[in-house]
């Protein structure tokens, strides 16, 4: 095995960053701390597409992924996810030369069961790169750097064909595999199956039938539906998966079942009949998917996706390399199905920000306009961007490069130019809450909202300084 540091003048740079995490800056103690954490900055990974990420009982994030090269399998631990970005990568397998498994490798994913390391990925044969099939490695020891890993084998499924896209989860005792396959006499690229697993590769069910992509989003291009991701929350099972073409048309899906229904008869599960999760103009980022879950740091669920930085491809979108980790936190809405909404763009991740005293409601803008209340997920997220002298500007991610501004008293959404002082605050512990921030203006006065309005102005009292204390999420 080899490890490579791929970053290190990046790591230079960050080694004496602010105390800056997940959606910005870190909390007061987190910033009084000796040890300052580096930022979380999109992209995390780039140059590495289908990104898997998870944070392992050992208290480390693991992250694998697909090589522009398709030529061999990589991991990265980190004590963080920001950590990733500057994370020496090791390679723990190399294609052969020759023969089965000499084509293209992609889509690996790493998985800790049956107390070993394992790890499924699809691989071509030197002579016919593209006859796809899912394999499974597994490590000797504990430590899925160091430890030998040993191939164990092709995963049996009921038909030998393009199959790609593996992954497992465990779901009421028992452990599920999920994947992609092109099923003889459909016509399609591959659809999506499940059944449990009997051994880390062979079935111990026939498999059901999850998915075909019969829908307009999801045979663009191609009839893709692939690259499974599950989700256990809220009573339900969700299953995330990619759609289409793999260039600006890919785009998320989204599965779904009840909790306490059989995953193995197909009446349990529902699609959406839209995509949940698709290319933005407005944040500069296409091709969202391949897609997995995991969380922060402190606990919050995390969408970990890969996209392009730009619409236009040439060539063959599997070959153009700079398709980039990203994440951003997920969210929910009130029947409790995923928030998936929109790929956030290069730069912090962006934050939510609830007044104290409106539960529910969020810090929201519509054009210039902002507000406190409801609306789609995307217009509630701003960016905490760091300014001079350890203040920051609030920049919505649907209009990069604009900010939030004090103009007369109100707060309004306008085109923020470096130095703007009308667009800097000091953030602050929360007036009315410690668990809570506060962003004061440099001429005086807090940002608060006065039914419904946001204003800067004085917190003199209990109901202002709850009004101008914001629940970060």
């Amino acid at each position: 095995m080899e490890t490579l540091d791929l970053h290190p003048s990046r790591r230079a740079m960050l080694a004496g960053a602010g105390a800056l995490t997940v959606g910005g800056y870190a909390s007061i103690a987190e910033a009084s701390s000796a040890t300052e954490a580096a930022p979380l900055i999109n992209p995390v990974v780039r140059q590495r597409a289908d990104a898997q990420v998870f944070k392992h009982t050992d208290g480390y994030y693991y992250l694998t992924g697909s090589v522009p090269e398709y030529d061999r399998l990589i991991i990265r631990r980190s004590r963080s996810l920001a950590g990733f970005t500057t994370a020496d990568e090791t390679v723990i397998w190399r294609r052969p030369t020759q023969g089965k498994l000499g084509g293209y490798i992609w889509a690996p994913e790493l998985h800790w069961f049956d107390d070993a390391w394992h790890m499924y990925f699809a691989a071509g044969d030197k002579d016919q790169p593209f006859r796809i099939r899912t394999y499974a490695l597994r490590c000797d020891g504990p430590d899925a750097l160091t430890g030998k890993w040993s191939l164990l084998g092709k995963v049996e499924t009921p038909w030998d064909t393009f199959t790609l896209d593996s992954t497992s989860f465990v779901h009421k005792g028992v452990r599920y595999f999920c994947w992609a396959q092109k099923e003889p006499g459909i016509d399609t690229n591959s659809n999506l199956y499940l059944a449990p697993l009997a051994t880390p590769t062979t079935l111990a069910k026939p498999p059901v039938r999850l998915t075909v992509p019969t829908l307009d989003w999801e045979i663009r291009g191609f009839k893709v539906a692939e690259a499974a991701a599950p989700l256990i929350r809220n009573g339900k099972v969700f299953i995330a998966y990619s759609a289409s073409a793999t260039d600006d048309r890919y785009c998320l899906g989204l599965l779904t079942a009840d909790a306490e229904a059989d995953l193995m008869s197909q009446a349990s599960w529902s699609k959406s009949p839209v995509p949940v999760f698709v290319s933005s103009e407005e944040t500069r980022v296409w091709g969202p998917g391949h897609n997995s879950f995991t969380v922060d740091e402190q606990g919050r669920d995390v969408l970990v996706f890969h996209g392009r930085d730009y619409k236009a491809i040439k060539g063959d979108p599997l070959f153009d390399p700079n398709r980039h980790t990203r994440v951003q936190r997920l969210y929910y809405k009130p029947d409790g199905t995923p928030d998936f909404g929109v790929p956030a763009g290069a730069g912090e991740i962006p934050d939510r920000f609830s007044p104290l005293d409106r539960p529910g409601a969020f810090l929201r803008y519509e054009g210039a306009g902002l507000s406190v209340g409801d609306g789609p997920l995307a217009t509630t997220q701003l960016r905490q961007k760091a300014g001079p002298a350890g203040q920051v500007t609030l920049e919505p991610i649907l209009q990069p490069g604009h900010a939030v501004r004090v103009v007369g008293g109100k707060a309004t959404i306008g085109e923020a130019k470096p130095g703007d002082k009308a667009a800097l605050f000091k953030r602050v512990k929360g007036l009315a809450d410690a668990k809570g921030v506060s962003f004061q203006a440099l001429d005086g006065g807090y940002l608060l909202h006065r039914d419904g309005a946001v204003v800067v102005g004085p917190a003199k009292d209990a109901k202002a300084r709850a009004a101008a204390t914001f629940l970060v999420s």
